[in-house]
Parts: structure tokens; sequence; C-alpha cells
């Protein structure tokens, strides 16, 4: 940067110097470059031409290695560092894509386990009731077989009473209505009766 400082400082100061050296020349009103006519203009329009050409070339040396070379160093660090960038913004796309897959798998693992959790305690459930039930009907079946067995005995119990009250009244009435009863006929009439009719 001084470098070129240094050389843009230079290139002003050569017109300058160009006319301190031709001081020595006879003066001109107003300004060189507008004397046509006058007998100096020549030399003065080809030192001009000289000095533009020197100027330019400084200027376009100075542009070409040292200015440029600068600008193109910066645009390239600066694509550089947007390549990185993107670079670096598509590996973390990359990796925010793996870990939302990571986590969709993880959540379909986990909804299937407790779907399997759900079933299985359905399942367990249902066994559980299926047993309480089954323990259930066994003890009212056990239940209605001794009601049953109380009701035969009450009714077998019933009937040995209605035989024997039937067996009394019937002796009764036939000794009332003949005089004399067979005991063992009249209970062995009574008996067919009762078989008869499904009493017995």
């Amino acid at each position: 940067m001084r470098r070129v400082t240094l050389l843009a400082a230079l290139a002003a100061t050569l017109p300058t110097i160009a006319m301190a050296a031709s001081s020595s020349a006879v003066p001109v009103e107003g300004m060189p470059q507008l004397a046509f006519g006058h007998p100096e203009q020549g030399r003065l329009l080809v030192g001009q031409v000289v000095w533009l050409l020197l100027i330019f070339a400084a200027l376009y040396f100075l542009m070409a290695k040292i200015a440029l070379p600068r600008v193109g160093a910066v645009i390239e660090n600066r694509h550089a560092r947007i390549a990185a960038d993107l670079e670096a913004a598509q590996a973390a796309k990359a990796e925010a894509d793996g870990a939302m897959a990571a986590h969709r798998a993880a959540t379909e693992a986990a909804r299937g386990e407790a779907r399997a959790a759900v079933a299985s305690a359905v399942q367990a459930a249902q066994a559980d009731s299926d047993a309480k039930a089954a323990a259930l009907n066994a003890r009212l079946n056990a239940q209605i077989a001794e009601a049953e067995a109380r009701i035969e005995a009450a009714r077998a119990s019933a009937m040995g009473a209605i035989r024997g009250v039937a067996t009394d009244t019937a002796e009764a009435l036939v000794a009332k209505l003949v005089g004399r009863a067979d005991r063992a006929a009249i209970d062995t009439a009574v008996g067919a009766a009762l078989t008869a009719q499904g009493r017995a």
C-alpha cells in the first residue's frame, strides 16, 4: 500500500517537473495547451503526450500488478468462504435430516413398543378376566349343584311325608268304608299312584 501511494504521488508530480524543465522556454499566456500558433506549442504537445503515456503506463502497472490482484484475491477469498459456508450448510442439513430420520425411527419404535405393551396388557387382562369368570362359573355351578341336591333331598323328604300321610289317610278311609284295612296293600297302592303321577 505504501508503494502504491508513493507511485501515485510521483505520477502526480511528473507534470510539474515537466513544466519546470520547460520553464526556460518563451512564456505563454494562458494555458499552453491552447496556445495554437505559438512556436513552443508543438514541443509542449509532444511532452504532454509522452507524459500522458508514462502516467498511463504507471497507472496500468499499478492496477495490473498491485491493485487488481489484491481485489481478485479478496474476491477469491470471498468465493472460497461462500463455498465453505455452503458446504457447511449442506453438511448441517444432512446431519439435521439424519437426526430427523433417527427421531422418526425412534418414534415409530416407541409406538410399536407401546402398541405391543397395550396388546399384552389387554391379553393379560382378558386372561385374568377369563380366569375369574371360570372360577365364578365353577363356584356358581357348585352352589347350583349343592342347591339342587338340597332341593332333591327336600323333595324326597316331602314325598316321603306325603306318602306317609296318603297311606294313613287311605287306610283310615278304607277302614271306615270296609271295616278293616290292609296296611301293606294300601302302602303299595299309594306308591303306585305316586309313581304314576311322577312324584315317587
